[in-house]
């Protein structure tokens, strides 16, 4: 029914939409958390799916203004699956929006990081610390994954990133 009194609202899919459900869709990937020993928690998860996101973003920079506007319709979806994700978890207005902010701060910080190793050429300390695997000896199956998704990320084009073709 709101389709056809409002089609305009609702015809079109939430920008970034493609794009943040491919990014979802690597993020689950079991080997993350089998192989590679990032916890399957919900802190866990986050992780992956912050860090896999950032890669994207990073990528997605170099792109000129289709990857910029790529890049900020991705932004905006974590932003609002963040939101979504913890209404449905019971988080009220109250710390809401606070509990939103650091999520989309800790992107931010791994955004930097990823900056930094991808111009480097240096993925293992980024690995550590953007999946929090400090301490625990599982780091070489991520750093060798993450270094995968870049060279696949590298080798697409912006256009195929923002329609959500990882692959």
């Amino acid at each position: 029914m709101l389709r056809f009194l409002f089609p305009r609202l609702t015809d079109r899919p939430a920008r970034g939409a493609d794009l943040f459900a491919a990014v979802t869709r690597e993020a689950r990937q079991p080997h993350w958390y089998a192989d590679g020993g990032v916890p399957d928690t919900l802190d866990g998860r986050f992780a992956v799916l912050a860090t896999v996101t950032a890669l994207v973003l990073v990528r997605l920079e170099s792109g000129g203004e289709p990857g910029d506007a790529a890049g900020v319709a991705l932004t905006e979806r974590f932003v609002a699956v963040m939101e979504a994700e913890h209404r449905e978890l019971g988080l009220g207005d109250p710390g809401l929006g606070r509990k939103v902010r650091k999520l989309v701060s800790a992107l931010g910080r791994r955004v930097e990081s990823w900056r930094a190793a991808v111009a480097m050429d240096d993925f293992a300390g980024a690995a550590v610390d953007s999946l929090g695997l400090a301490g625990t000896g599982t780091a070489s199956h991520n750093v060798r994954a993450l270094h995968d998704l870049w060279a696949r990320l590298k080798a697409l084009d912006v256009a195929g990133l923002a329609d959500g073709r990882l692959r």
